[in-house]
């Protein structure tokens, strides 16, 4: 199949804006349930007419400041409650927000507040602030900056406290659908990043049709609530911010995917979940580095096995009755404390950001936790396929949710149309046009396939192709991600261009490395660097190589790795805001390292 489509569900009026359901529910359901806010340690209610009030204080203020309509408010602070309401006050006043990540260095923040002429900007902490005072001789348009912890966001309140509230409402009702909501900047993996432009019609277009279509089973749940925890600067979790608010999904918000995540998960209990990749690995190498340290690795293994076999068995006719008695064995002995890990609520988690990859993904639904897996980019106002809880196929991120097209190119682009997709580049008409064929269809760059029942699986990124000396193009991702799958992995970059052979630069886990030392009596002060050519270091990492090359041809296969003495960071440039490798940075801060796997 070369191209698949479905009809909308849900259109979008022209006068349709983001502040819409907040406000009619402040009005409608004053005393119901929006948010949950952490203070103190423990978790309290936030009603609508609470969030309401909250939203419409900061919006006085910024008109008192005079924030006018289609002026752009930059946003930097970790995953927290303000976020969200800072986001819907802009809205409110018919401003755009600016996400800026918290961990963004001078340069960073100078570009994009440059960039998009930011003429007030938010910041969490007294180190950020001091970050865009650094560059605030940069930024000419700057006026305000305000600090949410510490007295900013008191003093703006104060400051609006006599604008009417009709001066506010009218100036909400002049929104309309296909106004600019935000301005969210590219991970820039490649040269300076764009500002993508997504309206009001965009991101409601999306929420209101995957809401009741694809996800409609995880939106529509009795007692449904989520804990967010991405970074709200990453357009993945902003969709899902707006899809709660919209789908009257009790919100909650936390600002780390550090160790106290899984306690304040057992807490809060959300009935689903939303995660990268990462998150879902890291969970499952710490559960069998658990079992491993208890003794109980055998039996660990053997219930990962049932889980994946019972999940592979699903799609194939069922479970034969001596699997559905092994796997309510490992239900009762392993699977149901996992999911009690989670908050135990949880039957369906959402991934996106990378490839999630067929193993975890089988493991995660033989244990009673359905990973549903999407694709998207930021310019597709993030979600382009989604699967569907009951009719997923693991190994594929799903098909087009209702109103969108997707069409494989004759050079094996994946190609997009639909609502979702980004009005443009800000102030870059250049680039805006080279996003675009002939025919209105958006490049993603991304490389992928369609089965005959619409089904897209992405194969590679179009820039990231690998020709080797041979001739042979290879696609480093899907490679890259079944190695990165081993615990001990970190990052992998697949090396090749132009040479006799494929490679790989391969970068530790630090906590996985550290279990690892213990179980294997090294020393406990030895680093990445001194245990580069460890061979029992080597012959581990090798069993993640070995199953990558399973997977690929002799000549796409990794001959030979190597270890790196440090992890990629985004301190040290390896890698974006949104923890994308920078692959042009990699391969020229190694190049010493390459050089030496193909010096033989």
């Amino acid at each position: 199949m070369r191209e698949y489509s479905r009809p909308v569900k849900v259109e979008t009026p022209a006068d349709a804006r983001l502040t819409d359901t907040p406000f009619a529910r402040a009005a409608e359901e004053p005393a119901a349930v929006m948010f949950r806010r952490q203070e103190s340690g423990q978790w309290h209610d936030v009603t609508c007419a609470e969030f309401h009030t909250d939203v419409m204080a900061i919006a006085r203020g910024l008109l008192a400041a005079g924030v006018g309509h289609g002026d752009r408010v930059a946003l930097m602070s970790r995953t927290r409650y303000e976020w969200t309401v800072i986001d819907y006050a802009i809205w409110t006043v018919g401003g755009v927000t600016v996400p800026v990540y918290e961990t963004s260095s001078e340069e960073q923040i100078a570009w994009i507040l440059g960039d998009s002429r930011c003429l007030a900007a938010f910041v969490e902490l007294a180190e950020h602030a001091d970050r865009v005072e650094a560059v605030r001789a940069d930024v000419p348009h700057l006026k305000h900056v305000w600090r949410i912890e510490g007295d900013g966001l008191a003093d703006l309140r104060a400051s609006g406290a006599e604008i009417p509230e009709a001066d506010v409402l009218e100036r909400r009702t002049a929104v309309r659908a296909d106004d600019l909501a935000t301005l969210i900047y590219t991970s820039g993996t490649t040269g300076r990043p764009k500002g993508c432009e997504l309206t009001h019609r965009n991101l409601l277009f999306t929420l209101h049709n995957i809401i009741q279509h694809p996800l409609r089973q995880v939106f529509t749940l009795e007692g449904r609530s989520t804990l967010l925890f991405l970074p709200l600067a990453h357009s993945f979790a902003r969709v899902i911010q707006i899809g709660c608010v919209e789908s009257k999904t009790v919100l909650g918000h936390f600002p780390s995917t550090g160790p106290e995540l899984i306690d304040t998960l057992a807490v809060y209990q959300p009935t689903f979940l939303l995660a990268v990749p990462r998150v879902f690995e890291k969970v499952y190498n710490k559960a069998e580095q658990k079992a491993v340290a208890e003794g109980k690795g055998r039996i660990f293994a053997a219930a990962a096995a049932t889980a994946v076999a019972y999940s592979k068995a699903l799609d194939t006719g069922g479970p034969g009755l001596g699997l559905r008695l092994r796997h309510a064995l490992f239900s009762r002995l392993v699977y149901g404390k996992l999911r009690a890990a989670l908050g135990g609520r949880a039957n369906h988690a959402i991934s996106g950001g990378s490839a999630l990859g067929e193993r975890l993904g089988h493991f995660f639904r033989g244990i009673g936790l359905t990973v549903i897996e999407g694709y998207g980019l930021t310019e597709t106002s993030a979600p382009t396929a989604v699967n569907e809880a009951l009719t997923q196929r693991i190994g594929t991120v799903g098909r087009a949710f209702p109103g969108v097209s997707i069409r494989i190119g004759d050079d094996g682009e994946v190609l997009v149309k639909g609502d979702h997709v980004m009005r443009g580049y800000w102030d870059n008409p250049q680039a805006t046009r080279e996003a675009f064929d002939e025919d209105g269809w958006y490049r993603t760059g991304d490389l992928g396939e369609l089965d005959d029942d619409g089904y897209l699986r992405i194969t590679g990124r179009k820039k990231e192709i690998i020709v080797t000396a041979g001739g042979k193009n290879v696609a480093p991702a899907g490679i890259e991600d079944r190695i990165r799958g081993h615990a001990l992995v970190s990052h992998c970059i697949v090396i090749g261009d132009n040479r006799n052979f494929v490679s790989a630069l391969i970068t530790l886990d630090a906590e996985a490395l550290e279990f690892w030392k213990r179980q294997n009596g090294k020393d406990p002060a030895a680093t990445p660097a001194t245990l580069a050519d460890d061979p029992d270091l080597r012959a581990a990492v090798q069993v993640a190589v070995d199953r990558a090359n399973r997977s690929v041809s002799r000549a796409e296969s990794v001959r030979k790795f190597t270890i790196l003495p440090v992890d990629f960071t985004e301190a040290g440039g390896q890698l974006t805001a949104s923890l994308k490798v920078k692959r042009h940075v990699v391969t020229k801060q190694f190049a010493q390292e390459i050089d030496a796997i193909y010096a033989d």
